[in-house]
């Protein structure tokens, strides 16, 4: 029986949470908030509603100005969490900082309207890994270019092993050359602009999708092909391996360049499920204007990457409550550095609570089952896994046009392996 290979950290290993600006509080997520009585330096402010958040409590309190926040804490490496919004209705580039943490840029030129895609109000979640502590006191501090720092809350988790155990239910090592295995996978053509305005067709042909040297390599180019200017591929497991709660490991090795959007991720294998209006096939519903399949039955991204936006990476759901057609997609990010020279893990957790993305067994996105029917949570059916490389779109085109000169440019993927609990948390 195969055992996991990478060891998941327990996100109840919190050690240090704070409400900025705010009162003690306990979120949705479990994570026990305390007050602001700290003297971290900045003013306190308050807004109202906060969008994109299923629990906007924290975000409505900030703090801004000169800040720097001190904690006695046993040495050791952790994660932090910091949670921000903007408050003020000002333009991208009016206020960006760094964060630092032990004297290291952590976060460098944030810019929360940007990365908010110029909404004030929104909710934004950075995760930073691998803080160092050895002096017996972790220091968090800001630093500004323009304006003034401004945060509402921080998280901060110890490395602390899960002790579940896990089963393999499936997996594809991707071992054999050639063709992926028609069993497992089913490698999809698309025309130009099926969806999101991307820049590619998909096609089957090996020069954008094969497994060789044991990885499965997804491959653009920049050709004319079938009135598309660029070619990639993608695949999916929709009814071959279907899946409805587990855990989803990928290792992978990621694009770079401006113009690639590389996505591991999950749709529904039942499209219609939520749906109100569509009178698309199965296979053809996406990139119909007139079927709400999307974003009803919902979406799960593991990991989204875009390669304007090198040192960042993405874990995201998309439902009726919370996609991006409304702005209020509910998302968190990870501060990298080298996901386009080394391969790394990109993990899932389903069940029927909550869903929580990983990155190289570290939590830094958690979404919960709110109990409010299928609008927020339609996460109760089987979904199916897709892997591709986007070129260009509305998200890969949003730092500027596609550098050309990247070409070809690949996503490599080592394996898939799929898990069953066999210990409960």
């Amino acid at each position: 029986m195969m055992q996991s290979p990478v060891v998941l950290y327990d996100p109840d290993a919190v050690v240090w949470a704070l409400n900025l600006g705010g009162e003690a509080y306990l979120d949705i997520n479990g994570v026990p908030y305390q007050p602001d009585s700290e003297r971290v330096g900045g003013t306190q402010g308050h807004m109202g509603q906060v969008l994109g958040a299923q629990d906007d409590t924290v975000y409505q309190t900030f703090r801004q100005g000169d800040l720097r926040l001190v904690r006695t804490i046993d040495n050791g490496v952790y994660d932090i969490t910091f949670l921000f919004s903007e408050p003020e209705d000002i333009e991208a580039g009016e206020r960006v900082f760094d964060v630092q943490a032990q004297g290291t840029t952590v976060i460098e030129s944030l810019d929360i309207i940007a990365a908010r895609d110029g909404n004030s109000r929104f909710a934004l979640d950075r995760t930073v890994t691998g803080v160092d502590v050895r002096n017996g006191q972790l220091e968090v501090s800001f630093r500004a270019s323009k304006g003034v720092p401004v945060l509402s809350g921080l998280v901060v988790r110890r490395r602390e092993p899960d002790t579940r155990d896990w089963t393999v239910d499936w997996f594809d090592e991707f071992d054999r050359d050639g063709a992926p295995d028609p069993e497992i996978w089913v490698v999809e053509e698309w025309p130009v602009g099926r969806v999101n305005e991307e820049d590619q067709a998909y096609t089957k042909r090996s020069r954008n999708l094969r497994v060789e040297n044991g990885a499965l390599i997804i491959e653009a180019h920049r050709e004319d092909f079938e009135g598309a200017r660029y070619t990639s591929g993608r695949l999916h497991t929709f009814h071959k391996r279907d899946l409805l709660y587990g855990r989803v490991d990928f290792r992978a090795r990621l694009p770079g360049g401006r113009g690639t959007w590389a996505a591991l991720w999950m749709l529904t294998s039942d499209p219609f499920r939520y749906a109100t209006k569509c009178s698309a096939s199965p296979e053809e519903w996406q990139g119909d204007d007139d079927c709400d399949a999307w974003p009803n039955s919902g979406e799960i991204d593991i990991m989204e990457h875009v390669g304007y936006d090198m040192h960042r990476l993405y874990g995201t759901v998309h439902n009726k409550a919370y996609y991006a057609g409304n702005g209020q997609h509910r998302k968190g990010s990870v501060e990298v550095r080298d996901v386009e020279q080394a391969f790394h893990v990109y993990s899932l957790e389903w069940t029927p609570e909550l869903l929580r993305v990983y990155y190289d067994g570290v939590p830094y996105f958690t979404y919960v089952n709110d109990g409010k029917g299928w609008e927020s949570w339609p996460y109760d059916h089987p979904y199916h896994l897709i892997m591709n490389l986007a070129i260009g779109g509305l998200w890969g085109r949003a730092g500027g046009p596609i550098d050309d000169a990247i070409f070809p440019v690949r996503l490599e993927v080592d394996y898939v392996r799929v898990f069953k609990p066999v210990s409960p948390r």
